[in-house]
């Protein structure tokens, strides 16, 4: 096939335009062309506002490379297919299914592939299916009423479900893993632009629908998916597992099982203690933490367009960091343009807030974390769940402050109190964009000092770099603790923890930040088990009982 990089378009124009312009690019007839395809758009704004997209595209034509001997422009080249390829089955002899521990990302894409290539896992998730879980956690921005085990962190899908569903990562993809979990996010109803955009993302409403159709077809495959089930315990012997007590809506019950994956997301504290009581080999690790802030969409559209109305462009991002006095680092993280801050507690007598955006991101306001780095000399232990503790304590912090609600504040009233100044004066202008209730009062309370006066250092340079980011009524909300896990489960060059059968698997286990690296991460492991493991026979595989099967659900 050609590959042409570097075809700069106007916003406004045709999928005709582009390829009637590739075509003149590689110095053929637009009717020679066959198999077009996009495989990269980015947006320019670099001399806004003149503004344009641009594109990487293949497509296949008639004697390529007499067509590439012609044509001198260093743009034009051949490119071959790489396939990902899942790896064929192992050795071992599987006595169980394989289990997976949670169904966020990780766990999804791990239970996904090891059951299209044909080891029936059982997934277990304490909490519900998005179905009921999106009621419940609307329920809860409604009423407060908080359910445990589905909110806003637990349920099917995890807590990037009700985030703004971005799909991008640094992470270098040699092994073809990212294109992958692309193609199946598309393959399960994600629209196909998310394979070629340089930062995609599919929102909230979107993703939701993409999970139940993995989950649809992992059951079609032969797995099993079981909601509130959460697992209480862990069963070993000669540090090999052995299975797992799990807690269910008919009471509690063992699971035999000799092959685990831990993906049970970045909030699963009592899951983290769990393992440190069994001795499993953890360490705490750096996150970061602060304040949602939310400035108007169109503040965001003219700082990075030179617009404010921009119906041929996406709403605008950002990407900020700064470096303070203190050598902290502060930075923007999960940017969700046109979105809602939302109250992403789990935990009673605490507050922690997320940001989250549908796919149109057509909301009023902008928002994004602006979070310092803390690190376990922060957390005044060396234990590893001394981050656990550190966050619970800023979320108490919280919760008290908010009463209960989510607490907020202008900065410009947030920055005077952090500096000892009188409040001056201002006109607020923007409106909270927030689902749950809200309470405005004196957030500077549940930071430590430190913390705070860095968050203060990073809004002024972000204010030099996007003007207004730093204006006196960006509304600030708290607190923002769930960037991402504070605990790093370890694991060996196999993926599995020192407890042979045990894989540490995603965000939880701290090998991911983010939907696409945590699904990644899921990939990775379950080629890891196929490659270890023969695919189960009928006389291989572990069989519930018939009052346990009904606690199967497929659509």
């Amino acid at each position: 096939m050609i590959q042409i990089t570097q075809l700069n378009m106007r916003p406004g124009h045709s999928l005709e335009d582009l390829k009637r312009k590739a075509a003149k690019t590689a110095g053929c007839s637009r009717e020679q062309m066959s198999e077009f395809k996009i495989v990269k758009r980015s947006l320019d704004a670099r001399k806004k506002p003149d503004i344009f997209f641009s594109y990487s595209v293949r497509f296949s034509v008639k004697e390529e490379a007499l067509l590439l001997k012609k044509r001198k422009d260093k743009r034009v080249t051949v490119w071959e297919e790489k396939p990902y390829r899942f790896p064929e089955p192992g050795q071992k002899t599987l006595t169980e299914r394989p289990v997976i521990i949670g169904m966020g990302p990780a766990g999804l894409f791990c239970g996904y592939y090891l059951a299209k290539h044909g080891y029936a896992p059982i997934l277990l998730e304490r909490g519900r299916d998005v179905d009921q879980r999106s009621l419940d956690v609307e329920n809860f921005w409604k009423t407060g009423t908080l359910l445990t085990d589905s909110n806003v962190q637990f349920g099917e899908g995890g807590a990037g479900t009700f985030s703004d569903g971005k799909l991008n990562t640094l992470i270098k993809d040699k092994d073809g893993r990212n294109k992958e979990a692309l193609k199946t996010f598309v393959d399960c109803g994600a629209p196909e632009n998310i394979l070629y955009d340089a930062k995609p993302h599919i929102g909230t409403d979107i993703l939701r629908n993409v999970v139940k159709t993995m989950r649809s077809r992992i059951v079609k495959w032969g797995g099993q998916v079981y909601f509130e089930n959460k697992v209480t315990d862990i069963l070993t012997e000669n540090e090999k597992l052995t299975g797992l007590l799990i807690e269910t809506p008919q009471g509690t019950r063992a699971l035999p099982s000799s092959v685990a994956v831990l993906a049970v997301g970045h909030s699963a504290r009592d899951t983290f203690q769990i393992l440190y009581d069994k001795k499993v080999p953890m360490e705490a690790k750096a996150f970061a933490v602060g304040f949602r802030v939310q400035h108007p969409q169109k503040m965001i559209n003219a700082d990075q367009y030179g617009l404010e109305e921009t119906k041929l462009l996406p709403a605008a991002s950002y990407k900020l960091t700064a470096r303070t006095d203190s050598l902290r680092s502060v930075y923007s993280f999960c940017m969700c343009p046109g979105g809602y801050v939302v109250n992403a507690s789990s935990e009673e007598g605490r507050v922690a807030v997320n940001g989250m955006s549908y796919s149109d991101r057509a909301g009023e306001n902008a928002n994004s974390a602006v979070i310092v780095s803390v690190t376990p000399e922060d957390f005044g232990s060396c234990h590893p769940l001394a981050g656990v503790r550190f966050q619970r304590e800023l979320e108490e912090r919280a919760f008290r402050a908010g009463r209960g609600k989510i607490p907020s504040q202008y900065y410009g009233d947030y920055k005077a109190a952090v500096l000892g100044r009188q409040k001056e004066t201002f006109t607020p202008g923007i409106r909270p964009q927030i689902c749950g209730d809200t309470f405005f009062t004196d957030i500077s309370l549940i930071l430590p000092e430190a913390l705070n006066r860095s968050f203060v250092e990073g809004m002024e340079q972000f204010g030099k770099i996007l003007p207004g980011f730093d204006r006196p009524d960006t509304i600030l909300s708290g607190v923002e603790s769930r960037t991402s896990s504070p605990v790093r489960i370890l694991r060996g060059e196999s993926l599995e923890s020192s407890f042979s059968g045990l894989y540490p698997c995603g965000e939880g286990a701290g090998y991911a930040g983010g939907i696409m690296s945590a699904a990644m991460d899921g990939l990775r492991v379950a080629e890891q088990i196929a490659s270890v493991y023969k695919v189960l026979d009928e006389s291989g595989i572990f069989q519930y009982t018939e009052t346990e099967r009904n606690d199967v659900k497929e659509d």
